[in-house]
């Protein structure tokens, strides 16, 4: 039989030899990782433990403030800073650094509270705090009816104020620098000290970085005004390094990002324009080792200062218009029956933009130490306090008879006094005849209103009988007010503003004295607001401060390119018919152009053709004075003045309130004496 023929392998040799190499490849590839492993495993391992990658962010200076023609009133002042940033140590890492710290700047100690100092002493002297407790208590505490915090508490209370005496300076400026560096919360950069650090501080601590992780040098600011106290009332102001984040806010910022000792805007336009003010954070990427220390730095970006404001106030005018306030107040205050009067308040505004050009307020306040009486800003005051302001509101109140279809152009009311039951008769300074809408206005006829507000009432007047009135009538007449913007919030784009207070009465008596402007309560914004509608034929608009927000330019005081403009807002328009506004602004140019109108007097002759009304209200005293007259303060006497020029064709409105007056009977013209010298001053700059 035959040898069977033996098989060929289907192999070649050079596949075997490329799955041989792959063999011996990987069997070195195996060998190499488990060499790696075993011998250099727990090298790798301590290196990767020794890195930690952290982002710090950087706070950065908020953007300026400029007036409508480009000057700086608030600045960011650079200042030296020494921070510490928390990146995990322990207790005893931070003391052994703020022990070290301490030893090269002066650190104030004065904020530190006995309680802080207690804490130090038991640190300090372990031994003696522990021999604090009895041993009746330490039994207690094993029995465990005592707890740590019992325990501790009882040496707190222990300590003397001889053994706190012990204590040195050095160590109080050590604990001072602890304290700060435990409020701080984990990668976030801390403020130790930013005032008065000396250059030789700031060296010092630069060149000994290596030795206190966590601490750095760095450039901080704080906010510098270059007007002083000028309309700081209405800038605002930015929360301290110790206040951090508003605590009623504080959800609000930490979902925006920030850190919770971040300063912010707390109050007026630094508030309400936190969203650009404040920037963007620098980012440095930091990687340090297990202690703490710092191994490299990266910059990942360098953050951007806030964006700018620009102001629609002229500060030259503001402060021009402020002295006069301030002139007038104390030279009135030397005149007789003033001794509640302590302050006054003007509003100028473009009535076709909103535009507010001043809001200038002053305030005399009595010094708590000193007992004198000095002169304060209140420019706040123009939107947070309201005042029964008197006939100015008559333009409202005719303009509301006309929508009503109660009285038209042209219709004629005798000025008789009227008396409605169980009410004093009430009536105009002095009989004025049988007057149209147009003169009413002139000669500032009570009657004239009373009698558009009972017909608005659908009331039936006979003398001395009592009075029906529609149930709505209040309704009807105060929201005719609100679209002018008298008792509604103007919306200004500042927090915080009042709206003012209605009278809770539906007496005839009080209805009649709501249509002359003696019931509810107006803002000097507000009346500032109601004569710019007018002047502008019937568009309310909503005033503003900011006249554009834009973007930051570094080393320079010049703005950089507009990034939003403040467009004009039409918050309403007026439901007027052709012919009606232009009644109002006839009777409102004879006031202060026709002999005879109320303002004549005071501004007969000036070139720029001024219109308006005048106001003067009798009310209860409600200032800081009160408390000395019990529950019934007297009656004074209120001044406002609403005025628009030129009159054909308005570039600038004002409002002046001037509360308290005067007592008695006879006018000082407060108002006009500040009215007058504000529009003259107004057209003169403007002018030169």
């Amino acid at each position: 039989m035959e040898k069977k023929k033996k098989k060929k392998s289907h192999f070649p040799i050079r596949l075997n030899l490329l799955f041989f190499s792959v063999f011996l490849l990987f069997s070195i590839l195996i060998l190499r990782l488990g060499f790696v492993q075993i011998v250099y495993g727990e090298n790798f391992k301590r290196e990767l433990e020794r890195k930690e990658d952290i982002t710090i962010h950087n706070p950065v200076p908020r953007g300026k403030m400029f007036d409508s023609n480009f000057k700086v009133i608030v600045d960011n002042v650079p200042k030296r800073a020494i921070t510490y940033t928390n990146m995990g140590a322990s207790q005893k890492e931070m003391l052994d650094t703020a022990e070290k710290l301490a030893k090269l700047i002066v650190k104030n100690t004065d904020k530190m509270t006995e309680r802080d100092k207690k804490d130090l002493w038991i640190l300090k002297n372990p031994e003696k705090a522990e021999a604090k407790i009895t041993k009746k208590e330490t039994e207690l505490f094993k029995a465990k009816k005592l707890k740590d915090s019992d325990l501790y508490k009882l040496k707190i209370e222990r300590i003397t104020p001889e053994e706190l005496s012990q204590l040195s300076a050095e160590d109080l400026e050590m604990w001072a620098i602890y304290l700060k560096f435990s409020s701080g919360y984990k990668f976030t950069q801390q403020i130790v000290k930013n005032e008065d650090v000396t250059p030789e501080e700031f060296a010092i601590v630069s060149e000994n970085l290596q030795s206190m992780p966590g601490v750095d040098t760095t450039t901080d600011w704080e906010r510098s005004y270059a007007f002083n106290q000028t309309l700081k009332s209405i800038l605002g102001n930015v929360t301290k390094t110790e206040e951090g984040l508003p605590a009623d806010r504080l959800d609000y910022f930490l979902s925006r990002g920030y850190n919770r000792n971040d300063r912010v805007g707390k109050s007026q336009l630094e508030l309400q324009y936190e969203d650009v003010l404040h920037g963007y954070k620098s980012k440095v990427k930091t990687i340090t080792d297990k202690e703490g220390n710092v191994v490299e730095t990266e910059v990942v970006s360098d953050g951007k200062r806030g964006k700018d404001l620009v102001l629609t106030v002229d500060m030259d005018l503001q402060i021009a218009i402020e002295k006069i306030i301030e002139e007038e107040l104390w030279g009135l205050k030397q005149t007789p029956n003033t001794s509640l009067l302590d302050r006054a308040y003007v509003v100028l505004m473009d009535p076709k933009s909103g535009a507010v050009l001043t809001m200038a307020g002053k305030r005399i306040v009595k010094n708590s130490e000193t007992g004198q009486l000095e002169m304060q800003d209140d420019a706040l005051g123009t939107i947070t306090t309201t005042y029964n302001v008197g006939s100015a509101v008559k333009g409202a109140t005719i303009l509301t008879g006309f929508k009503q279809g109660v009285i038209k152009p042209g219709t004629r009311i005798n000025d008789t006094g009227i008396k409605i039951a169980d009410t004093p008769l009430k009536k105009s300074y002095s009989y004025l005849g049988t007057l149209n809408d147009v003169d009413a206005l002139k000669l500032s006829s009570n009657v004239y209103m009373f009698h558009t507000a009972i017909r608005i009432g659908k009331g039936n007047y006979q003398y001395d009988k009592p009075l029906g009135l529609a149930p709505n009538t209040f309704e009807i007449i105060r929201n005719s007010f609100a679209s002018f913007g008298l008792g509604s919030r103007t919306g200004i784009d500042l927090p915080n503003e009042s709206s003012g207070l209605k009278g809770p009465s539906r007496l005839p008596g009080h209805l009649m004295d709501l249509v002359i402007g003696q019931y509810d309560t107006y803002s000097p914004m507000q009346l500032a607001q109601y004569i710019s509608t007018i002047a502008n034929g019937g568009k309310r608009m909503k005033p503003h401060i900011v006249k554009e927000i834009r973007e930051p330019i570094d080393d320079t005081d010049e703005p950089g390119p507009v990034f939003q403009e403040i467009q004009p807002t039409v918050l309403n328009t007026i439901d007027a018919e052709p012919g009606w506004m232009d009644r109002v602004h006839q009777g409102f140019k004879k006031v202060f152009q026709e002999p005879g109108g109320t303002a004549y007097k005071r501004f007969q002759g000036v070139s720029y053709s001024p219109a308006g009304k005048t106001g003067t209200a009798e009310a209860f005293y409600d200032g800081p004075e009160r408390p000395r007259f019990g529950k019934e303060p007297p009656p004074v006497m209120n001044l406002s003045l609403v005025t628009y020029a030129p009159s054909s064709n308005p570039e600038v409105a004002m409002a002046v309130i001037v509360p308290w007056a005067y007592q008695g009977t006879t006018d000082n013209g407060a108002n006009f004496r500040i009215g007058r010298r504000v529009m003259d001053t107004y057209f003169e700059m403007k002018k030169n």
